[in-house]
């Protein structure tokens, strides 16, 4: 699978989560875990979606397997990241470690894609050099 197919499909999934649990948040009038459903729609709707837009319109970084790899990153970071910040402000203090720990994931799979894309943006990564 291609990387941006993998990101817009995460990306759907992620979206309508969020939208589900902001539902959730609206009908039971408890908002406690704003922030958490704010970093799922930013991050695993949002973010993922424009990664994909990237991808897409870069065929040959598109079919990389570091690019899946980078996807796969951050797809599994930000869940990690969602049930910490989740955690974190439903009260449970265990939940600071964790979402500690894949805020520095989600930063560093940043600066994977960041990396990757401007490799090839200064022409530096023909098909085979970024696989």
């Amino acid at each position: 699978m291609k990387a941006s197919s993998l990101s817009f499909q995460a990306a759907i999934l992620m979206g309508l989560a969020g939208m589900c649990w902001g539902v959730y948040m609206a009908i039971s009038d408890d908002r406690s875990t704003l922030p958490a459903h704010a970093h799922l729609n930013l991050l695993g709707f949002v973010t993922l979606f424009l990664f994909g837009v990237y991808y897409r319109l870069h065929p040959a970084l598109d079919g990389a397997p570091i690019a899946r790899l980078q996807i796969t990153i951050w797809i599994v970071a930000t869940i990690v990241l969602i049930i910490g910040v989740a955690m974190v402000h439903s009260g449970k203090r265990a939940g600071d470690p964790i979402a500690a720990v894949s805020s520095l994931i989600v930063i560093a799979d940043m600066l994977l894609f960041g990396w990757l894309m401007m490799r090839n943006e200064s022409g530096k990564s023909a098909a085979g050099s970024v696989r």
